[in-house]
């Protein structure tokens, strides 16, 4: 879906390798990809922005959303709320993919910077893993608006995600 490669970071062989290039990350259970599409059509609030879930694979998520004159702001740009929310959904669920079976995710905390005016045909989240403690995830999350063959990164999220058991998310 989304090419995360930075330009000019192709060949890391050298000196700095691996200092671009997001960490390997396990699984945290086999079923990872299937409890992560599960979660994710019970959240109504991704439904209702027309969010989909693209792609998983262990310590990434992608989403996608159509824009929608009805989620602009007053000057015709996606409105920072929704924005916000693709890439906390993204960031969310990029981190579940590396937690046990028995979990379930909150985010605890994110920094939300906004680059550019969100202007485009479709957007595109990108959650990545930056570090999977135990209990806490840290992962960074991209928008990029799409028009026709043109991306532009609109925002990025540095978000903190905390794992909790199962039936405790809901009680």
């Amino acid at each position: 879906m989304m090419d995360a490669t930075p330009a000019g970071s192709a060949g890391t062989t050298g000196p700095g390798a691996g200092l671009i290039d997001p960490p390997a990350f396990q699984p945290g259970a086999p079923d990872f990809a299937q409890r992560v599409r599960d979660s994710f059509n019970r959240q109504a609030f991704m439904t209702t922005l027309g969010v989909r879930l693209v792609d998983v694979a262990p310590g990434r998520c992608d989403l996608a959303m159509p824009h929608r004159a009805d989620l602009c702001q007053q000057n015709g740009f996606l409105h920072a709320g929704v924005t916000a929310a693709l890439a906390d959904s993204a960031a969310g669920y990029a981190a579940y993919t590396v937690m046990p079976a028995n979990s379930d995710v909150l985010s605890i905390e994110f920094k939300h910077n906004l680059l550019a005016p969100a202007v485009g045909e479709r957007f595109l989240a990108r959650g990545q893993v930056q570090r999977a403690g135990r209990t806490i995830v840290v992962v960074q999350a991209t928008v990029v608006a799409e028009t026709g063959e043109q991306r532009k990164t609109v925002a990025l999220m540095q978000a903190t995600m905390m794992r909790v058991q199962a039936d405790a998310a809901t009680g």
